[in-house]
């Protein structure tokens, strides 16, 4: 009878499955860190149904037995500050690339521990009959907004199977796409075909009509004056652009971790401003700025700096660079002044010259063509594209005594606030 039951239930509910496997890694930390690449050894445990059929949506689970890295011997992380996120591989009868993703959920993480990565879950679309392998590959591990990649360095073995059947009645919907033709042929009843030309004036414009514009975030030496003291710090900063009309919206942001404050600071007294650098057919800068911190940020309570915005307008025609220039970042009555050692082209536009516009630097919403020792108009900027929505992380704090550019701290206080500060970086 027990024997029988456990047929039932087996027919019933497709039993999971979940083998581990371990693989060579190499895990790469942000460059902001100034840490070498990690060797290590991952060890994944993967859950998913033994058998399906094709049209089903299984959940695939990925468990960490063991991350490649440790906690770098810095700082402690605090509880749900780490997020892990990956690619599996199926393979087989089915070839995909499965998205996962787990939640940010662990333990207070001390120096030098074990990463403790939460369980990540993704979806995988059964489309062929066969037997369809599951392979954990890459991983990233995000802290603070800023992430540590993970690649295998040999080859990974599969460490789940899924069985699947051929579903009841009709084959799915995708199944006769690939033999099929008839998407690419027009109806024989339809003249459109045969007179494009009225309605395709468009290719002409030149362009593919693109309104939005995103780079990568670049890596950005900058030597920092301050009432204090002269400190030099690297930070990835971010340009994103949008076309309007003939002139672009710009976005910088700068990407890095969050620091808690070390006092209380009142409402409208943190304001950060930068001078975007171009070059390559156009010169001369673009203001940009963001706004005041609107709410008193309390001590001990993350410093966050708004994303800053300003307008180009193109002042030659051609391939345009943009790159991070000059960084100022006022707080309680004192300024911070951040100079690129060393450009880097962020984003690069097809522009067309406005009237006005920003050649040579003279007018328009270019402002001045100082740029401060980082504008190299023949290029060295980096692509910068907006992406994630993060915000301006760049923090020049110095009435509180602290300059924060991306991962790099420069405490300039008395020593029981600087162990106080070091202890709350990530």
């Amino acid at each position: 009878m027990l024997g029988g039951a456990g047929v039932l239930l087996g027919v019933a509910a497709a039993p999971a499955q979940a083998a581990e496997v371990s693989y060579a890694t190499d895990c790469v930390p942000p460059p902001v860190s100034g840490l070498p690449t990690v060797k290590g050894t991952t060890e994944v445990e993967i859950s998913a149904p033994a058998t399906a059929k094709v049209g089903d949506e299984v959940e695939v689970v990925w468990k960490f037995a063991q991350a490649a890295s440790k906690n770098p011997d810095l700082i402690d992380l605090p509880a749900n500050s780490v997020q892990p996120s990956g690619t599996l591989k199926a393979a087989g009868a089915q070839t995909a690339s499965v998205a996962m993703q787990g939640p940010r959920e662990n333990p207070a993480i001390p120096k030098g521990g074990a990463m403790i990565l939460s369980d990540m879950k993704g979806k995988l679309k059964l489309t062929t009959a066969g037997a369809v392998t599951l392979t954990p590959d890459a991983y990233a591990i995000n802290v603070m907004s800023t992430d540590t990649k993970c690649a295998p360095t040999e080859t990974v073995k599969s460490a789940a199977t899924i069985n699947v059947t051929a579903g009841e009645g009709d084959p799915p919907p995708e199944s006769p796409d690939p033999t099929s033709p008839a998407p690419t042929t027009p109806p024989p009843s339809s003249p459109a075909p045969t007179s494009p030309a009225p309605t395709s004036p468009a290719p002409t414009g030149g362009g593919e009509e693109q309104t939005d514009f995103t780079g990568k975030a670049v890596d950005i030496p900058y030597a920092c004056k301050t009432p204090i003291g002269d400190k030099n710090a690297t930070s990835p900063v971010q340009i994103n652009a949008r076309k309007n009309g003939g002139s672009y919206d710009l976005t910088v942001q700068f990407k890095g971790s969050v620091m808690d404050s070390p006092a209380d600071i009142p409402a409208d007294s943190v304001k950060p401003s930068m001078e975007v650098v171009l070059g390559g057919a156009d010169q001369g800068t673009v203001a940009v700025e963001g706004p005041t911190n609107a709410e008193a940020i309390k001590s001990g309570d993350p410093m966050v700096i708004s994303d800053m915005t300003g307008t180009y307008k193109p002042g030659a025609d051609g391939e345009s660079t943009l790159s991070p220039g000059v960084l100022t970042v006022k707080a309680l009555g004192t300024t911070t002044t951040c100079t690129p050692t060393k450009s880097a082209v962020s984003l690069t536009l097809d522009t067309a010259a406005q009237p006005g516009g920003a050649a040579g630097g003279s007018a328009g919403g270019a402002g001045t063509s100082a740029g401060g020792g980082s504008g190299d108009p023949g290029g060295g900027l980096a692509d910068t594209g907006a992406g994630d929505g993060g915000l301006l992380r760049a923090l020049g704090f110095v009435a509180g005594t602290a300059v924060l550019l991306g991962g790099a701290v420069f405490t300039f206080m008395p020593g029981a606030w600087r162990r106080a500060v070091s202890r709350r970086v990530p």
